[in-house]
């Protein structure tokens, strides 16, 4: 593992999610790899393209610790079993069709994930095998988040056995597959590696429209996750995070009115170090304050949990200056101990390779929003370490 120290910089820590919008060539790149008018070999120079310029950008806001934008995925989700999401080079024992959805979003559109055929289950792709092409380009220390076992549970039938591999042989092969992925991501450099778990909010929705939301899956999501960080040391589970979110995908949410009450008490039964939490797009802020506040551990089996707030909404074209990011964190310090309290965004700027970004107008203007957006978080994070005493 990097060694790194999220205070140096910043006083207060302070990290990304992960994903930023992909410039409108990229997804056309992908779309002309999807219609085999160019060839992967062609899509990766694009790929490269875009990383080089994402890492620039972080780079020159401040953001201490950064992330290759997964500008190389085709969603958080899905790059460990296909090249695009079309279902390019999908992995083996899946089908493009049948599948369950995995949100169905607020402005009606839905992400569906592919169907599980049968075993063994294996990633094609690890989160490493991209942050290897990164990294050499990087300057900073970077991070790297990976899609939680819970969401890639959903592969599996909901209500059908598949013959000769077993719902529980399948989840076995699925721990281990996850715990592969942080520790590859670990041993490529990664300083820090966050857990995507977006489905854990959605879990409590009960959406008639996709079934699975209403089948009380929370507790099974939260054993998954912890069966795969019981796979490590307290010290390793310190740089292990896991992020929360009602969704952020074409500049909609898929459970953002699901009470975070119905989440947050189970949320911090994971044993993971740190939580990178939605909450700028939050309506009632100082309720969720003090559920993390009641709620996060001082001990989990030998760790001390930080919850990283969000104080910027990557949905909203807005920019929140330095002194709203750091009145958000100075204020949240009165229900969560500050020694515990870091900051990030809401979600990832992009969690899915195409996205218009339709209230920001255009992928372009997305992204020279996020470099502002990020560069005032990182400001403000001082700000609010400054007045909380951390500097």
């Amino acid at each position: 593992m990097t060694d790194y120290d999220p205070r140096t910089a910043t006083g207060i820590p302070t990290e990304p999610v992960g994903s930023l919008p992909r410039p409108s060539w990229l997804q056309q790149a992908y779309a002309r790899y999807d219609a085999g008018e160019i060839t992967r070999d062609q899509l990766e120079t694009e790929q490269d393209k875009a990383v080089k310029d994402s890492i620039e950008h972080q780079e020159a806001t401040g953001e201490p610790i950064i992330s290759d934008g997964e500008q190389r995925w085709s969603s958080f989700a899905t790059y460990p079993i296909a090249d695009t999401l079309a279902g390019t080079g999908l992995a083996d024992h899946l089908a493009g069709t049948g599948g369950q959805y995995f949100a169905i979003f607020a402005d009606g559109h839905n992400r569906q994930l592919p169907r599980l055929t049968g075993g063994p289950f294996r990633y094609k792709t690890y989160a490493a095998d991209t942050l290897k092409k990164s990294i050499t380009m990087a300057h900073r220390p970077m991070k790297q988040a990976v899609i939680a076992p819970s969401m890639l549970a959903l592969l599996y039938p909901l209500d059908e056995e598949l013959p000769g591999y077993s719902r529980e042989a399948f989840e076995e092969d699925l721990v281990a597959e996850c715990e592969k992925d942080i520790r590859q991501a670990f041993a490529a450099g990664a300083a820090r590696v966050s857990i995507d778990f977006t489905e854990g909010r959605l879990a409590t929705r009960n959406d008639p429209r996709n079934p699975w939301t209403g089948r009380h899956l929370l507790p099974h999501f939260i054993e998954l996750n912890n069966r795969v960080l019981d796979r490590f040391s307290a010290q390793e589970r310190t740089k292990i995070g896991v992020h929360t979110c009602p969704g952020g995908d074409r500049d909609s949410v898929h459970s953002a009115d699901v009470p975070y009450s119905d989440l947050l008490p189970s949320l911090f039964g994971i044993n993971a170090g740190y939580f990178l939490i939605q909450l700028a797009s939050e309506r009632d802020k100082d309720r969720v304050y003090r559920l993390i506040g009641e709620n996060l551990r001082a001990d989990a089996n030998g760790v001390t949990q930080m919850a990283y707030i969000g104080v910027i909404n990557p949905l909203n074209p807005r920019v929140e200056s330095p002194e709203e990011v750091r009145d958000a964190l100075v204020h949240a310090a009165n229900f969560i101990p500050k020694e515990q309290l870091g900051a990030t965004d809401d979600c990832g700027f992009s969690p899915f390779s195409i996205d218009e970004k339709p209230s920001h107008g255009s992928p372009e203007f997305a992204r020279e929003t996020a470099w502002q957006k990020i560069a005032n978080r990182v400001a403000g994070t001082r700000l609010a370490a400054e007045k909380l005493g951390f500097s």
